[in-house]
């Protein structure tokens, strides 16, 4: 399962609220990744992986998620990156 966003994170995020969006990560049994074109892949259930993730504020990602609860996982987290979460 995987979805395009874009990602729209208030200016000022901080460690705790990264930290926030790995415990929901870990929440869901399957792999959860953000991919970001030509770069790689981030694991969301990491917190150095997602710290690197907020100099990509403004850009178009894909969160991506493999398992039983993928396409749930695939909705939070992007509503997450998305400050909608």
């Amino acid at each position: 399962m995987e979805k395009k966003i874009k990602m729209d994170l208030k200016e000022n995020v901080d460690a705790s609220e990264i930290a926030r969006f790995v415990q929901v990560a870990n929440q869901f049994s399957g792999t959860v990744y953000i991919e970001l074109e030509n770069e790689g892949r981030i694991n969301a259930k990491s917190i150095m992986g997602m710290m690197s993730l907020l100099s990509s504020n403004g850009r178009e990602v894909t969160v991506r998620s493999e398992g039983a609860d993928a396409a749930k996982a695939v909705e939070t987290i992007g509503a997450c990156l998305q400050g909608k979460g």
